[in-house]
């Protein structure tokens, strides 16, 4: 059981889960599941793991722990990691795009998970949060940063390439396409990689 909230709490990512949904779920009693939390997070601290469970507004989330701070800001940083994978290229198209949108909705357009894309652009200071949604759990909006406009040359938002001729529905590869041609010759920050993270 223990392992099964562990990977809820993982899936959820930065919006969480508080006991009362992990209950329903797993179809537990609530008090089985708040004790299971209890235990875990006690567990997590007593063995050193690298990953706690933390309660914030009432829903339990995953984090880093705070000590270990220095060592993402290097791995952030590494040169290795400065360009942008196919998926963060992708979801970062998205919220160009659609601002303002949950992480749900981004994973409904891509079709696949995307909560390590939110983090690496909201790390590059590409996107952040921009508000809570009106919906159960008050999810997090995203939109693209000051940092976005300056990466890709615009004024403001409305100088993106232009998606209104496309009919139908939101076109990914095509706004993906637009915006990596945005890019022109400045590739020195952000590169389109070869490999694309599917699994995200």
């Amino acid at each position: 059981m223990k392992s099964i909230i562990e990977g809820l709490l993982f899936a959820s990512g930065d919006e969480g889960l508080d006991a009362k949904q992990i209950a329903e779920v797993m179809e537990l009693d609530l008090y089985i599941v708040r004790d299971l939390l209890k235990d875990m997070r006690t567990e997590f601290k007593r063995k050193g793991r690298g990953v706690q469970i933390v309660e914030v507004a009432g829903a339990y989330q995953l984090t880093t722990l705070a000590e270990h701070a220095p060592y993402f800001e290097r791995l952030a940083y590494t040169p290795s990691r400065s360009s942008l994978s196919q998926a963060a290229l992708e979801t970062l198209s998205i919220v160009a795009y659609k601002q303002p949108i949950t992480r749900v909705e981004i994973e409904e357009i891509r079709g696949v998970k995307c909560d390590r894309a939110l983090a690496t652009l909201v790390g590059k200071d590409l996107i952040l949060e921009v508000g809570r949604a009106d919906a159960v759990g008050k999810p997090i909006l995203y939109g693209t940063s000051k940092q976005f406009l300056e990466y890709f040359g615009l004024s403001s938002i409305q100088e993106l390439p232009d998606s209104g001729s496309f009919q139908g529905e939101f076109d990914l590869e095509e706004e993906t396409r637009m915006l990596f041609d945005r890019m022109g010759g400045d590739q020195k920050q952000i590169t389109l990689e070869d490999v694309s993270e599917e699994t995200e």
